[in-house]
């Protein structure tokens, strides 16, 4: 999957039935009758706004004729009656801007709820990265969602109202001169031909910017998430150098959107001056010779610059709609990469039962050289078990451990697993959140635990100290900048005893916990819970721990030999 690479990929025909879909899909919703319903009392304010635009340029053309003719009376009439439509035009544009806004809020958060969901599902946010060739999700989420949601209801209610404009003004324009209503059309349609060829390279432009920025963002994020380790190695010049060539593309791509928009800004400004003078240059005459009255005159220029702008959209909007294009095209390409991920699975079946853990004839290959890391392991793990599967690297090891986690891709065979909340891993790198302690390591049905089984949890690994320091299970805070990736994978461990899964899957315990791996292991027995241990052999003492160890060759080739604390067990039987 790769981005739009041209312009024509940016504003094309699937790009196009996407938004189509979209706007379908959004009215067909849950919140779709209120989405509706605000759509409903739109289009009659807009309706409303431009029969009072009608009646304005009536009333303006009686005006002025008043003046001219210096009647008094007239004049105070329709003094007020200006004022009165003035004032209920004012009140119908703000109900009606209100409406706009709320039911773009409404789209924004049922698009936005709908794409976090597919975003999260099946772990598309992983399968995303490992495809690759789509940058930056997280801000085609947040950033595009709004942008698109707002523009595509604000340009829908511009082309819309410009539509209405068009029948409710054209009249006007004809009853005074055809010639000025002709002049009008001619001078929309060169108009807005020009302004595309003048701004076309906008929409590439526009969507290369908004990766740019993404990307700086993303980098100064990880600044602050890796601060003490760049402090440490004085990684700074290295850092900086890297953002400050990112500031230069951005900057870069800035200067030449800023070029096209000063060429554009040329020729629309010189074309809105020139609506004001047209008409006059063409009713001035009439009223001259004597074939209208004053009123006319301003009342032309007033359905004019109505008409002409009502036909002159792409020369208004075009910053807009090349904005507009280029966050169509991220999004496309972020709905088109989910339905990749969601479409393609890999070669690797997972299925779910809720009492076994089995591979079943299991191959994983290395994915960019095809080598063969692991060769049709067939292994059941049985509820209180404890295997260690001995790898001979660490690649080997995060392969096996991601196919049980269901992100492995290149590989076949088979794995039987309970559902997620019954299999927990420990990652190498532990994932805490934001939050409490407390809604880290209980995140379902807190009230049935108490304290002190957190507590002796955290006792068990070891962590207890750590939690006391921080402030305890109640303060919420940001958990990677307190505590250290050791203290943080002793939570995860936490958080497993716990839960206490029917399984429990865990990469180079010893390697990251060191000598509490062992309490961790007696204390996943004492529970009951599975235990898969992955990792490098780390000496023969280790296999008392065992029922069975799988040895798993550098070629990918395994065997099985009973385990010390599986033959203690049968003697104890005997």
């Amino acid at each position: 999957m790769t981005e739009p690479a041209s312009q024509d990929s940016v504003l094309s025909r699937d790009t196009a039935l996407r938004l189509g879909r979209a706007i379908r899909n959004f009215a067909t919703s849950e919140v779709g009758g209120r989405a509706t319903a605000l759509g409903a009392l739109l289009l009659v304010l807009l309706l409303g706004i431009n029969a009072l635009n009608v009646l304005n340029s009536y009333v303006s053309r009686f005006f002025m004729t008043a003046i001219e003719q210096r009647d008094g009376s007239a004049f105070v009439r329709m003094a007020l009656l200006y004022v009165g439509v003035f004032a209920l035009l004012t009140c119908v544009a703000v109900v009606c801007r209100f409406v706009e806004e709320r039911l773009g809020l409404l789209w924004r958060e049922w698009l936005t709820r709908v794409l976090v969901g597919r975003y999260l599902e099946h772990q598309t946010y992983h399968r995303l990265i490992a495809i690759g060739g789509l940058g930056n999700p997280d801000q085609r989420i947040a950033d595009d969602v709004r942008s698109f949601t707002a523009s595509t209801l604000s340009l829908a209610l511009v082309f819309l109202n410009g539509t209405l404009t068009i029948i409710a003004f054209s009249g006007v324009l004809w009853t005074i001169s055809r010639t000025l209503f002709f002049t009008a059309v001619g001078y929309a349609v060169l108009g807005s031909s020009l302004a595309v060829v003048l701004g076309r390279r906008l929409v590439r432009l526009n969507y290369d910017q908004s990766d740019k920025e993404a990307d700086f963002r993303a980098h100064l994020i990880r600044v602050r998430e890796n601060a003490d380790s760049i402090a440490l190695l004085h990684r700074e010049p290295h850092t900086g150098g890297r953002l400050l060539r990112q500031v230069d593309a951005l900057i870069e791509n800035l200067k030449r959107i800023i070029a096209v928009n000063r060429n554009l800004s040329f020729f629309t400004t010189g074309y809105d001056y020139l609506i004001q003078i047209i008409p006059v240059l063409i009713v001035a005459p009439l009223f001259i010779r004597g074939d209208t009255e004053f009123g006319t005159i301003p009342q032309s220029s007033m359905a004019f610059a109505h008409v002409v702008g009502a036909f002159s959209l792409v020369v208004k909007q075009f910053p807009q709609l090349s904005t507009y294009a280029a966050v169509l095209a991220r999004l496309s390409a972020l709905a088109t990469g989910m339905e990749a991920t969601a479409g393609d699975r890999g070669g690797i079946t997972i299925a779910e039962d809720p009492d076994r853990l089995a591979f079943e004839r299991l191959t994983l290959f290395e994915p960019t050289q095809g080598r063969a890391i692991v060769r049709e392991l067939s292994l059941e793990v049985t509820r209180g078990a404890r295997v260690w599967i001995t790898m001979p690297g660490e690649v080997e090891t995060a392969a096996l451990q991601r196919a049980i986690a269901g992100t492995w891709e290149a590989g076949e065979g088979r794995i039987v697993r309970p559902p997620a909340g019954e299999i927990m891993l420990l990652p190498e790198r532990p994932y805490l959140p934001p939050g409490t302690l407390r809604e880290l390591l209980v995140e379902v049905d807190r009230t049935r635990v108490s304290d002190a089984e957190v507590w002796e949890a955290l006792r068990a690994v070891g962590a207890d100290d750590a939690v006391r320091r921080v402030g305890g299970l109640d303060v919420d805070r940001g958990w990677h900048d307190l505590l250290s990736i050791e203290e943080q994978r002793l939570l995860s461990v936490a958080r497993i005893l716990l839960t206490a899964p029917r399984f429990a899957v865990l990469a180079r315990p010893h390697a990251r916990l060191g000598e509490r791996a062992a309490r961790v292991l007696e204390a996943l027995a004492e529970r009951r819970v599975g235990c898969v241990v992955l990792g490098e052999a780390e000496g023969e003492l280790d296999r008392e721990r065992f029922d069975v160890v799988i040895e798993i060759a550098p070629d990918g080739s395994w065997s099985e030999r009973r385990g010390q604390r599986a033959e203690n067990a049968r003697r104890e039987r005997e």
